[in-house]
């Protein structure tokens, strides 16, 4: 019951020289029935002009008090038998809002134990009675909570002062230090909190003339920015409120909370503890250019500070390569398309079946495909056909022969044959999409990269066959659902990698466990120790970098990286070793844009294969939303609804967040016009189709 009154009153209140208005208070009346107890705090509180709710049951009350944030709360404690009052009163104390605001419990004359959860209002049904205990209440608790909280926000607002300020006792016992006043003192504010200022530290940024000048200042009651100068001499410089210095732009609310909570960051201002980070010899270069920013600062204007501040705030982010989703939020297709990308009991297979025959003695029809697999039109369904769905065993075999596999793992042709035959057992056949058919396209893509000049140049044959390794077990034993879906399900798989890169990590580990299992299959038995722990590292590093959650912080590594340098040389004619040779970082980032590049590269196929892959990806997405919606699980993508969904805007929303930008990158790199014009051409269909308002892969003319 909502009981509003026309006249309600606001009041002035002044901390210092600030005065603030305080809206009306708040009340919120708890009482079973209506009786002359409720009247007479309800008609208090007309008087008084403040707003009143009454709530009948506990639930309501809640309700409401959680929707209005009541500064008073009276609660009738006479009877017991509607509801319990003091149980009522925990439920609320057990919210955030309640910090805030007085309990008044109505008790009756015959009860005299102490009340330690609430205030006790003698049952009065006078209306004087009421409004005088109304009105000390806002007087007291009420306006000092009032006082409390406008001195929070004074104190958020000298944490991201730019000033250094200090507030101490009458005898200059520090009170309070601002992050300011600890950057330019070289000290956290536990170290100076509860000391004299005679009592200070000593140490380069604060001599005794700068803390003579900092005494003057408080004496003086003023404003003071205080610099060092190049000849380490100290100088004071006034400034007014007024106008001068005043910051333009508002304070975003998540940095000031991170900023306030960012501990290390203070200490990473500290001067010895910068002194003792510029003498490591191990050092990140993250690091070495937040040092650098940080040496800038010293004798730089204020202005330059402050933008540099806003710099370091940005590069102590994990998140440096992601972007903030702007007008693509709005596309529900890009959206949910990141959401499921981006953010089960399984049962491994180790093969029996009968080893596929040598590469040389395979079937015509197999070695006639298999003629072909150096093009990028090599049609991956075609060999599944002949293969009964087995293109890994056939195509594996064919390209680790063509980039000299055995020969660098010193193992031989049977060896590989039974590795590649468990491997591809642990794909699941049932997957309309993440199968042993898409491990092979995603291997034939990978070859063909490794044969582009400029990849070929920059990358050492342990590259080579790690890529190729990698290609192979990238989702071997994919469930053909998401990794959202499995922390959603909460999977094994899910708790065991702590609902992080929850596949990726799953293929890698799983690969090199079915590796080592069987000694007739263990490709990595005869190389050392060394060569064998280089090329676990690269594989599981390509592996995870398919994990989309990371896919514009690698794809913007690789731009700056590879593309804009390789442009600048090529711009000044200077002839130079290919890219990689000298840095192995370049090679790692080389590497992880190829298999991300042929992990996806379904868009840049001939029309008819891009076709077929779209509708297999599709209708993996179809299963998993039927499976959320039987379980009662999040739906990870509502558009993947069989029902409703069009293909053709999914597509066109796939290649335009996730494809053109990284392709276009890879192109510069490597070189591939053939592809390209695929994924224009391809491109064009789904728009297309999409004009014409058909959701299907084809026009129906067309099937």
């Amino acid at each position: 019951k909502d009981r509003q009154r026309n006249q309600v009153s606001t009041a002035e209140v002044r901390i210092g020289p600030m005065r603030l208005t305080q809206d009306p208070i708040q009340v919120l009346l708890i009482f079973a029935k209506e009786d002359s107890q409720s009247d007479g705090f309800w008609w208090a509180c007309d008087r008084a002009g403040y707003r009143c709710n009454i709530a009948r049951t506990p639930e309501s009350a809640l309700e409401c008090f959680l929707d209005k944030h009541h500064e008073i709360i009276v609660i009738d404690h006479r009877q017991d038998q509607h509801f319990d009052a003091e149980a009522v009163c925990r439920s609320i104390r057990a919210t955030n809002p309640s910090e805030h605001t007085v309990i008044l419990a109505v008790v009756s004359h015959m009860l005299s134990f102490i009340l330690f959860l609430f205030q006790r209002f003698m049952e009065n049904s006078s209306i004087t009675a009421c409004y005088n205990e109304l009105i000390q209440i806002e007087h007291g608790e009420v306006r000092s909570q009032f006082k409390l909280r406008a001195c929070n926000s004074i104190f958020t607002a000298l944490d991201h002062c730019h000033e250094a300020i200090e507030i101490t006792s009458d005898d200059h016992v520090i009170q309070y230090v601002n992050p300011a006043f600890e950057r330019m003192m070289g000290y956290h504010k536990g170290e100076l909190i509860g000391k004299e200022l005679t009592e200070l530290p000593k140490s380069d940024q604060n001599r005794a003339d700068l803390l003579d000048t900092i005494n003057t200042c408080i004496k003086k009651g003023k404003i003071h920015k205080i610099h060092r100068d190049s000849g380490d001499k100290s100088q004071t410089e006034s400034h007014s409120f007024r106008y001068k210095n005043r910051r333009k732009e508002s304070i975003d609310v998540k940095s000031i909370t991170s900023r306030s909570s960012d501990a290390p960051s203070l200490q990473n201002r500290r001067y010895p503890s910068m002194a003792r980070i510029h003498s490591m010899t191990i050092e990140a270069p993250i690091t070495k250019v937040i040092n650098i920013i940080n040496a800038a600062q010293e004798n730089s204007p204020v202005t330059v500070a402050e933008a540099l501040d806003r710099v370091l705030e940005i590069l102590r982010t994990t998140e440096l390569y992601s972007p903030q989703l702007g007008t693509k939020d709005e596309d529900p297709h890009t959206s949910d398309l990141v959401g499921g990308l981006m953010t089960v009991n399984v049962k491994y297979v180790h093969s029996h079946l009968s080893l596929p025959i040598t590469i040389n003695d395979v079937p015509p029809c197999i070695a006639q495909l298999l003629d072909n697999e150096e093009s990028w039109d090599f049609n991956i369904f075609e060999l599944e056909a002949v293969t009964h769905k087995r293109p890994l065993v056939y195509l594996g075999l064919k390209v680790f022969a063509r980039f000299g596999v055995c020969e660098f793992l010193n193992c031989s042709e049977a060896t590989l044959r039974a590795w590649l035959q468990v491997i591809e057992a642990n794909y699941h056949s049932s997957n309309s999409y993440h199968n042993s058919t898409h491990a092979a396209d995603v291997l034939h893509a990978t070859a063909f990269f490794l044969g582009k000049e400029r990849v070929k140049g920059s990358l050492d044959h342990l590259d080579e066959v790690a890529a190729l390794i990698a290609a192979t077990v990238h989702d071997v034993d994919h469930p053909g659902r998401t990794n959202s879906f499995l922390c959603n399900a909460g999977s094994e798989l899910a708790v065991l990698y702590n609902d992080t890169a929850v596949l990726e990590s799953h293929h890698t580990a799983l690969a090199f466990q079915l590796t080592a299992k069987d000694n007739k299959c263990n490709i990595f038995k005869n190389i050392d120790r060394t060569h064998y722990r280089t090329l676990r590292q690269a594989i599981i590093d390509m592996v995870l970098a398919t994990e989309m959650t990371k896919h514009f912080e690698h794809v913007n590594k690789f731009v700056n990286s590879i593309n804009k340098p390789m442009a600048a040389e090529e711009s000044s004619d200077c002839e130079c070793n290919p890219i990689g040779k000298n840095f192995p970082e370049n090679q790692i980032l080389i590497k992880r844009m190829m298999i991300k590049c042929a992990d996806v590269a379904n868009p840049c196929r001939p029309l008819e294969m891009c076709i077929e892959w779209a509708g297999r990806i599709s209708e993996e997405y179809f299963a998993q939303t039927d499976e959320e919606k039987r379980q009662g699980l999040p739906v990870v993508m509502p558009v993947f609804d069989r029902n409703t969904c069009s293909i053709p805007k999914s597509q066109i929303s796939f290649i335009d967040y996730f494809i053109t930008d990284m392709f276009d990158a890879w192109d510069a790199f490597a070189h591939l016009p053939a592809l390209m014009q695929h994924l224009a051409d391809n491109y064009k269909h789904w728009k297309m189709l999409d004009e014409l308002k058909c959701k299907s892969l084809r026009l129906p003319s067309d099937s």
